[in-house]
């Protein structure tokens, strides 16, 4: 078992090491009263039924101590984000986590990438093990991420009519010696996935939506990706390209969408259907070498323990009455 917050976990545990220490160091006040004096205290003492309320008493508290522990425990380790233990998700292509990033090669005010903006802020609210992330031709505007209403409150903010000239977005930058092709766009998209140059458990996935071609006529600077770079980033991170092309030059692209299995279309009023087919044509599951995909993210056994403590800490006292 692995946590990914790691700090969660020790700010708990920490805590009730300190509650503990405070409890047992704590000097006890004893109140000075005067007690009722009581005759044969010791032959009472030496009951049966004294001697089984006492212990049932210790027991008790002993039971409250334990449960209360252990769900404390439990609930910490679900708060840290557990990874590796078994879980109740099916593993289906459904259920299987996958990371999709929007490439996005257009301006917010093309009507091709304000479609698809909306589409996913539509949508992203739905997901479950997916992670989604945001990438413009020189921005990383929404790194991968499961936190949905932030990603569809981005999307909602840049598909805006007032965000066309965000400068957030693609600030204009101009080189002397390199002009950014739309290879190049694809690869800052593809090294936005986590270890991008091997495979995951994740199925990966880009959906590029823009020119097919960002070079102007006769333009001699070189580039920084070709074509065939981008294929082996895409081969080797086995990431399915998908692409809406608002361009006649799409050549390139349409080789590297069948290459990697993904869908082609030209831009167009059916953005949103076009959409609805791309996601309906996921990338296969994964060839990494651990094959038996599970939840990112697995809380199922500490969250069933904590609940579990917390039901017997409810039901005991019944128990004991009986």
């Amino acid at each position: 078992m692995e946590l990914i917050w790691w700090v969660v976990a020790i700010a708990g545990f920490l805590g009730l090491a300190i509650c503990i220490a405070a409890g047992l160091l704590r000097p006890v006040k004893t109140q000075q009263r005067r007690m009722r004096l009581l005759a044969n205290v010791e032959r009472l003492t030496q009951l049966p039924e004294y001697r089984r309320a006492a212990r049932l008493r210790t027991l008790s508290a002993v039971a409250a101590i334990v449960a209360l522990t252990v769900a404390f425990g439990a609930a910490v380790v679900a708060a840290a984000r557990p990874v590796g233990l078994p879980s109740t998700a099916r593993q289906s292509d459904g259920l299987a986590p996958e990371d999709i990033m929007l490439c996005m090669g257009g301006a917010p005010t093309d009507q091709a990438v304000r479609s698809t903006l909306r589409y996913f802020a539509e949508r992203v609210t739905g997901f479950t093990t997916q992670r989604i992330g945001l990438t413009t031709v020189d921005r990383r505007i929404v790194p991968l991420t499961r936190d949905y209403q932030y990603a569809a409150a981005q999307f909602n903010e840049f598909a805006a009519e007032r965000a066309g000239d965000d400068t957030r977005w693609a600030p204009a930058v101009s080189y002397v010696n390199y002009a950014a092709g739309v290879e190049d766009v694809l690869a800052l998209c593809l090294t936005g996935f986590p270890a991008f140059d091997q495979g995951a458990a994740q199925r990966r996935s880009i959906i590029y939506v823009g020119p097919g071609s960002r070079r102007e006529p006769g333009e001699t600077r070189p580039v920084l990706f070709t074509a065939d770079a981008v294929r082996g980033l895409a081969e080797a991170g086995d990431v399915q390209i998908n692409v809406l092309s608002s361009g006649p030059d799409g050549a390139a692209l349409d080789g590297l969408v069948r290459e990697t299995g993904g869908r082609s279309f030209s831009a167009n009023s059916t953005t949103a259907a076009d959409l609805s087919e791309i996601r309906e044509n996921p990338p296969p599951q994964t060839t990494a070498v651990d094959r038996a995909v599970t939840s990112t993210e697995t809380p199922d056994v500490p969250l069933a323990l904590a609940l579990l403590a917390l039901a017997a800490l409810v039901i005991w006292p019944v128990v004991v009455r009986r």
